[in-house]
């Protein structure tokens, strides 16, 4: 059974289409028009090894803030869409990741309910022209239209780029462990029969 979704997103902001497939091979096509967030998601395709396609027009004479959040609004909408009614997911991921000085962990609960916990202080408020506090919203969005429980916490770090990239990078491992199919379970994770 194929977990992929399309998600498209118009508003007078901006329009953003989005394809996502969690079985995929780490694949990546994005086109934001905002190039940290570009990068920061060809690194989640890859981490997850998700096949992953992003298209967005946004009023960037603004400033990033409506696409990083509209793009993070549909990328939680893909992964809900994708794990279907998410019998034999492992629901639950973790990933304590290395990124030079910055030291990550993220842990998922795709159970079907939002909580965000953000704790992770960056040094400087911009990198390059991306304002690094646009991370948390781009979190904030995916764990709210995914249904999930995300925990972000950044032990320590110096580098702003390296904390993003590590928040990343365990996002996409923690993400690919929950979502995986386990062979030693049927049906849905949960006492409740439903997620």
């Amino acid at each position: 059974m194929a977990r992929s979704s399309t998600v498209s997103r118009q508003t007078r902001e901006t329009k953003v289409t989005l394809e996502c497939d969690l079985d995929g091979e780490g694949r990546s096509d994005i086109r934001t028009g905002v190039g940290f967030l570009d990068h920061m998601l060809e690194l989640f395709a890859r981490h997850g090894a998700f096949d992953l396609d992003v298209r967005a027009e946004g009023d960037l004479r603004v400033d990033p803030h409506h696409t990083v959040e509209d793009v993070g609004i549909c990328l939680g909408q893909a992964i809900r869409a994708a794990l279907g009614d998410k019998a034999g997911i492992r629901r639950y991921g973790h990933s304590t990741l290395p990124m030079e000085e910055t030291l990550a962990t993220v842990a998922w609960d795709l159970g079907g309910r939002y909580y965000l916990v953000f704790q992770a202080a960056f040094p400087s408020p911009k990198v390059g022209e991306f304002d690094t506090e646009l991370v948390e919203d781009f979190w904030q969005a995916v764990a709210a239209n995914a249904l999930s429980n995300l925990h972000i916490l950044v032990h320590y770090g110096r580098n702003s780029h390296h904390i993003a990239e590590a928040i990343f990078k365990a996002s996409a491992r923690a993400l690919r462990m929950a979502s995986e199919v386990d062979p030693r379970t049927s049906g849905v994770p949960s006492t409740k029969g439903t997620l």
